[in-house]
């Protein structure tokens, strides 16, 4: 981030509260970790087979939300003459998925609200293709509340066919991990890779580093899916800190209020509630705002931030969530010798295949000096008494 964001409209300050929060709200910087990763998701879409599945994992709170805004903007300005000349199409299909209040990923649910995302018709009332043939042509037609989910699963398909959006971007994609009792992980995912094979459409599910569980579940999946990390800032890195701290000087120009506050000089304070993630840093600064704004007062104080932080138990949560989703993306040393060998490769431990190790000379053996004998080993025992025992007879 090389140079600084230009400060929010003055004449903000005139306005309602409600508009002042609605501004900070809506406002996305456009930080090298979002950016980077918007480029991949983007890349994976365009550049690979229409039917692939894109897995983008991180922590929560590093801004997966503020991503999906980001790549529907691509696409959309990317697919804008295509969607002068045909109407039908619409650039992406994005949604939200829904934490089921019985703990199982509701599919019925969720394909009803894709219908209604892309403003499909009659969706309370689809024709069934599985249909008994003695049904009346009005029993063919199931309301929401009594439709089974291949009835929406079909309508969902015959959709997407007919808008061909470039990508179904899935958020809070790790929703889909939870099952009813019985089912196995696999299952969850075949119905999203079967529906992205029958409408040759790219599938994204953003989600926290609970989808890797996605990533090996069968070979096929594994071939046909790319997993892309949307990593948190670590204090411990100097860039990482560096471009940590530009984001909080570009968020002191853009936070509404008459006179900008010093988050630089709590830098550490705002990293350690915040453990790198610019979307965890921004609800803080957002929930303090909002208290900063209703009581009139000109800046964000350092009181207000108190007043807002997550406590440290909680960020050690979210820490630990963390920590041991980077700790499973990231291949483990032995994974390429294991795979050498299966394959029958000879293989070190360091991955690096062994090289065939240099012809060396025999040694010359020594000349045996004049009246000694050769090394041998004489016979004893019994066998001589019988060779005697031989010659006398």
């Amino acid at each position: 981030m090389e140079t600084e964001p230009s400060c929010f409209p003055r004449d903000l300050l005139a306005q309602v509260p409600k508009a002042r929060l609605n501004y900070f709200q809506t406002y996305i910087m456009a930080h090298p970790r979002l950016v980077a990763a918007k480029d991949s998701v983007v890349d994976a879409i365009e550049a690979r087979a229409p039917n692939s599945l894109v897995l983008l994992v991180g922590p929560t709170g590093v801004g997966k939300t503020a991503l999906r805004q980001k790549v529907e903007q691509v696409l959309t300005s990317s697919m804008l003459p295509d969607l002068q000349s045909d109407r039908a199409r619409i650039p992406v299909v994005s949604l939200e998925c829904k934490a089921s209040e019985s703990g199982s990923f509701k599919w019925r649910d969720h394909f009803r609200r894709l219908l209604l995302e892309m403003q499909e018709p009659l969706v309370d009332y689809k024709l069934s293709p599985k249909a008994p043939a003695h049904f009346s042509e009005r029993e063919k037609f199931i309301p929401a509340a009594r439709a089974a989910g291949y009835e929406y699963h079909h309508a969902v398909e015959c959709a997407l066919r007919f808008r061909r959006p470039a990508a179904v971007l899935l958020d809070e994609a790790q929703h889909l991990a939870r099952m009813a009792s019985g089912r196995r992980l696999s299952d969850q995912l075949d119905v999203i890779k079967s529906l992205a094979n029958c409408t040759q459409t790219v599938h994204v599910l953003l989600g926290t580093y609970e989808l890797l569980a996605f990533r090996n579940l069968s070979g096929q999946l594994s071939r046909r899916s790319i997993v892309i990390d949307f990593p948190r800032y670590r204090a411990d890195d100097p860039q990482d800190r560096k471009v940590f701290q530009t984001i909080l000087r570009s968020f002191e120009r853009q936070l509404p209020v008459p006179e900008p506050p010093d988050l630089m000089s709590h830098w550490e304070y705002l990293y350690e509630r915040s453990i790198g993630c610019v979307g965890i840093l921004k609800d803080w600064l957002m929930r303090a705002l909002a208290v900063a704004v209703k009581q009139n007062r000109a800046t964000l104080t350092v009181r207000d931030l108190h007043a807002q932080e997550l406590s440290a138990i909680q960020c050690d949560k979210i820490l630990s969530e963390a920590l041991e989703g980077e700790m499973a993306l990231n291949e483990e040393p032995a994974a390429r010798t294991r795979l050498r060998t299966r394959l029958g490769l000879s293989c070190r431990e360091d991955g690096q295949p062994i090289r065939p190790k240099a012809e060396t000379t025999p040694m010359r053996k020594g000349r045996i000096k004049p009246g000694q004998r050769h090394p041998t080993r004489d016979p004893v025992g019994q066998p001589l008494a019988i060779h005697a025992t031989i010659q006398a007879l």
